[in-house]
């Protein structure tokens, strides 16, 4: 927001004051303040003067010889190479001694053998951005209004004695977005009062309801609407001290009728739009949402295709305005129009936000709705911008105002006391201060017990809600440099990581270490892929997202598997054959098909080999990753958190998975063994989809295993007593599981058993095709004494026994 400092001393007394300081109050205040910018960029002893005659330079075409009087009595002869300047005209002299912007000093000079005393200027020599200026004035000299008194500096004409502020606002401050204000602002910071502007309208036997009516047919996203009637109106350039003000302001002047409307809008902070009232058929506006199929000319020109979200203006049938963002093309004010229909109104500043930004639309109007404007103003503004034009544009304004819905002010009465002030302040202030402060603010308020107050929020200040945003008037108010340094007490507690954070940590570094990288994938993912491995995700329902990037993340991944395998395959297109990857996130789970709760966010860890093992050396040769890898990384995680003889693996064929390669991860939890995940590799069917070659992976639950970790380290004595080793080698059926085996091993063996390993597995056609050896070492030792031969033999016994009878198992000679 930029504010004029000649402006701003219309409504408040800052005499005292000089713009610099009132930055630095505004600034010290909460409202920061980006700069202040002097408008005269060093123009010295420019005055109005007009031109008498002109006549062609005898030795230039371009070039042509103006006789100037500048009010002293004495004509000036000055050469002008302008193509606009002519004779009649109320010019911007520069004078024998003149200085401009870039240190430009005005001499006499002879120009093709003719003495010129002086310089015709243009916007640019003055220093003034012509893109603020109307169109017609962007080139060639700048042409002044007829009816100056000759003579008077041009400082004063065009108001470069002024300085701009240049306000840096935070959202919540949109009561600064309009001159009145930052007065109040100005006022509370320096004591002063606001003095509101005056204004009358002149009587008329017009009635606006014969004319006009209005109907607002969705109240939730227009509460207000006004509009007021003005016939016989004549289309003219604004006058120049409102021109000078709109470009102080950073506004392009354009004509009296849209520089009233975008004046009051920068003083009140109200946006205006006015249609020319000829072309409303039957004068009749309706504020609707948009249909289906319907399109909108809007005044730069781009047809717009409506969606029904989109608030609009209609005639009873037709749009004609984009609500708050901009106007339609088939009502504007052109040079023909002699009545107007002035519209002021409140909008919801969402329905206008998402419009605009949908349309690429931000306008000063389409800001200040987006941000909520005071419903207090809507008549004020109307009726202030509807003087102005009879004014200013001899528009005869009809008596009434043509009105929908109401002025809804939300009445916010705030209690707070000078106990909780000054408590979270660290200050004393007595309650003589506090009430001073309040009525610094504007604001009104009781006071029901002693120091202890009901403060009636302003309309203008949206972002006064809660007691501690009258605590934080208070202390802008107060000072923040005047509140004392209280020194910080109390006990400080050393963070630290959580028990699932530490687990997650651990786990990183570990596979990290192992030689995997870790991988942080999209948390959205597309339908199709939510259909891959339902026995991972549990057959949960996807969550669709609202607004989606694409459709290929329109919705919450129900696994982690599918994002590795997607970033493998991208991996392997680009000759990254050989992939270790993992990652640690969320997926989202719900069994409703439409939503009536949050989904559960669940924390998952997935791997991913594929590839080689080891890279092929002149004395290594390539060997492809097999299910023993991805189990090995399995194993390593279950390792680290002490959960080795927990975890276990049961042959599984879940779907999109290898039939015969595939195992279900369990966890033997006190309330019995648990599914946790699975493990194995791709489908060869799912592998041809993807273009991968052989793949394995593994999800888990790591909730589950958040419960079941034992960080406890037990130690052990070194084995005083030898060991006895017994190999043994069994033939059994091709499909039974070896784990079954050294589980039994186990139980039949007890405490004298030190170890047992499979050391090798065989097939092959001397033992039958469903038929296979296993191979396995068993380590017996006594912690207290020597085993004897006599007695190992017989507990190996017993052990081969076992396997005979529940397995049917064959010695192997």
């Amino acid at each position: 927001m930029k504010v004029s400092y000649q402006w701003l001393k219309e409504y408040v007394d800052v005499s005292g004051f000089s713009a610099q300081e009132l930055a630095e109050k505004l600034t010290r205040g909460g409202i920061e303040v980006d700069g202040v910018e002097a408008r005269n960029q060093g123009v010295t002893g420019v005055v109005v003067g007009y031109v008498k005659s002109k006549e062609k330079h005898p030795d230039a075409d371009k070039l042509n010889v103006c006789k100037v009087d500048v009010g002293t009595g004495e004509e000036l002869q000055i050469v002008c190479g302008a193509r606009n300047v002519d004779a009649g005209q109320h010019v911007p002299v520069a004078t024998v001694g003149a200085k401009l912007p870039g240190g430009m000093a005005i001499k006499r000079a002879k120009l093709r053998g003719v003495e010129s005393q002086g310089m015709i200027c243009s916007a640019k020599e003055l220093g003034i951005n012509d893109k603020l200026l109307p169109k017609e004035q962007q080139e060639g000299i700048l042409v002044l209004p007829q009816g100056l008194t000759l003579g008077t500096p041009i400082t004063e004409v065009l108001g470069l004695d002024d300085e701009i502020l240049d306000l840096d606002l935070t959202p919540n401050r949109s009561d600064a977005l309009s001159m009145l204000g930052v007065a109040y602002e100005i006022a509370a910071l320096t004591g002063g009062s606001v003095k509101l502007p005056e204004f009358q309208i002149p009587a008329s036997s017009v009635k606006a309801e014969d004319h006009i009516s209005v109907q607002i047919s969705t109240p939730e996203q227009c509460s207000h609407y006004t509009a007021r009637y003005i016939k016989g109106i004549k289309l003219a350039p604004s006058p120049q001290w409102m021109q000078n003000r709109l470009i102080a302001a950073g506004v392009r002047p354009i004509s009296n009728i849209v520089d009233i409307t975008n004046y009051v809008m920068l003083e009140y902070g109200q946006p205006l739009h006015a249609f020319d009232a000829d072309k409303v058929a039957g004068g009749k506006i309706d504020v609707r949402l948009a249909r289906e199929g319907e399109t909108l000319e809007t005044l730069d020109g781009q047809l717009r295709k409506l969606e029904p979200h989109m608030l609009v203006i209609t005639d009873g049938t037709n749009p004609i305005g984009l609500a708050g963002v901009m106007g339609g093309a088939n009502s504007e004010v052109s040079d023909d129009t002699v009545n107007i229909l002035l519209e002021s109104a409140h909008f919801d500043g969402g329905t206008i936000r998402k419009t605009s930004r949908q349309f690429g639309l931000r306008s000063e109007a389409s800001i200040r709705f987006e941000k909520e404007v005071d419903p207090a103003v809507v008549l004020k503004a109307l009726d202030r911008a509807a003087s102005l034009i009879a004014e200013y544009a001899d528009g005869h304004v009809a008596e009434g105002v043509a009105a929908a819905g109401s002025e809804v002010i939300k009445s916010v009465q705030i209690n707070v006391s000078r106990e909780r002030i000054n408590h979270f302040l660290g200050t004393e202030l007595s309650g003589l201060e506090i009430k001073t402060i309040f009525g610094r603010l504007n604001v009104d308020y009781e006071e029901p017990q002693q120091d202890s107050y009901v403060v009636k929020a302003p309309s203008r200040r949206g972002d006064i809600a809660r007691d501690v945003d009258i605590i934080e008037e208070v202390a802008r108010l107060y000072g923040y440099d005047n509140i004392p340094t209280t020194p910080i007490e109390g006990t400080i507690t050393p963070g630290a990581l959580s028990a699932s954070q530490s687990i997650r940590r651990q786990i990183r570094s570990r596979l990290t270490d192992a030689g995997l990288h870790e991988v942080i994938s999209y948390s959205f993912t597309s339908p199709e892929r939510t259909r891959l491995f339902p026995a991972i995700s549990g057959n949960a329902v996807p969550v669709r997202l609202s607004m989606p990037m694409s459709e290929d993340r329109s919705v919450l991944r129900t696994s982690i598997v599918p994002n590795l395998l997607d970033i493998a395959a991208y991996n392997r297109n680009r000759k990254t054959e050989n992939i270790a990857i993992f990652e640690v996130g969320s997926v989202f789970l719900t069994d409703e098909a439409e939503l009536t709760r949050q989904p559960h966010e669940r924390q998952k860890l997935a791997a991913l080999l594929t590839g080689s093992r080891l890279r092929p050396q002149w004395n290594v040769k390539s060997e492809a990753v097999d299910f023993y890898d991805i189990k090995g990384v399995l194993e390593a995680v279950t390792d680290l958190l002490g959960l080795s003889g927990k975890v276990n693996l049961q042959a599984a064929a879940p779907e999109h998975m290898h039939p015969g390669r595939a195992a279900a991860i369990l966890l033997d939890t006190p309330r019995g063994s648990e599914t946790i995940g699975y493990i194995g590799q791709l489908h060869p069917d799912t592998q041809r989809e993807l273009d991968l070659v052989d793949t394995y992976i593994f999800e888990l639950n790591l909730e589950a295993l958040y419960e079941a970790v034992d960080t406890s380290i037990v130690y052990r004595a070194l084995p005083r007593f030898p060991a006895s080793t017994r190999d043994i080698a069994v033939v059994i059926d091709r499909k039974q599981e070896t784990g079954s085996l050294t589980a039994a091993i186990v139980e039949t063996a007890g405490e004298l058993l030190e170890s047992v390993e499979v050391f090798d597995i065989y097939t092959g056609e001397r033992l039958g095709a469903d038929k296979k050896s296993v191979a396995l070492s068993l380590v017996y030792r006594h912690a207290e004494r020597t085993l004897t031969d006599e007695e190992v033999t017989e507990l190996h016994a017993k052990v081969v026994e076992r396997l005979e009878q529940s397995f049917h198992a064959e010695l192997r000679k």
